[in-house]
């Protein structure tokens, strides 16, 4: 699944006019770098979430043939879900047995995608995470085991705390957890999600000490972006 639903407010004024899912970085879309990962790495059925200028979305994926995949569309654009609604709506669209692999669209990696979806086989979740630096960290125990989040800035803490890792906004999700997700609201954050099921569940942190990211959600990173695809680095 490819988050493209969201606002970009943090690149405006690019995204008055599009959606952050079709701002251009080395002349293609993020929306276009995001899928052809998810192509490389064996993928055959993604789903799109879409609010902000759904349609052009749905046109720029329909005008591309799909891609030859078998691209499918959540629709938000009577209301944006969040993070985790926009997954709990999601779901129906998949394999109701297959792992989910959930990816933001403004994120641009190096990870191998297919190793890291097959070692999330067997857990409820499995979440991207590396020591990378940034305001707010999830907390993992020595076993890797999500425990909690805490805010550097605030001091903010919620759950327990633990080790301190950066979520990268790429995850996968077991379809066992429909259950769980059917429990909540229709609109909430999966953060929010892992953080209120954790002491029940087993949310693995799964760490890349070699990690190199990119999130394309503002412009001086777009800028960054663009030199990176430019310079042919392992990004992309």
């Amino acid at each position: 699944m490819i988050f493209a639903a969201g606002l970009g407010t943090r690149l405006k004024p690019l995204t008055d006019k599009m959606p952050k899912a079709l701002v251009p970085v080395g002349g293609h879309p993020l929306l276009w770098h995001v899928v052809m990962r998810l192509k490389a790495a064996g993928f055959e059925r993604i789903v799109v979430n879409v609010h902000h200028f759904a349609q052009q979305i749905v046109d720029y994926v329909e005008q591309n043939n799909r891609f030859g995949l078998d691209i499918r569309i959540s629709d938000e654009t009577a209301m944006l879900l969040e993070t985790g609604g926009g997954i709990k709506k999601a779901l129906p669209l998949f394999e109701p047995d297959s792992p989910v692999l959930i990816h933001n669209v403004d994120i641009l990696s190096n990870v191998n995608l297919a190793a890291f979806y097959e070692s999330a086989q067997n857990n409820p979740a499995t979440l991207l995470v590396s020591e990378r630096t940034t305001k707010r960290y999830l907390q993992f125990d020595d076993d890797m085991r999500l425990t909690g989040w805490k805010n550097v800035e605030t001091g903010e803490v919620k759950g327990r705390e633990g080790r301190s890792l950066a979520f990268s906004g790429i995850h996968v999700v077991s379809p066992a957890l429909s259950a769980y997700f059917n429990m909540m609201p229709e609109r909430f954050g999966i953060i929010d999600f892992y953080l209120k099921w954790c002491s029940e569940l087993t949310f693995k942190g799964y760490q890349k000490t070699d990690l190199e990211l990119i999130d394309v959600g503002k412009l001086d990173t777009l800028a960054l972006a663009e030199k990176v695809v430019a310079e042919h680095a392992s990004l992309i």
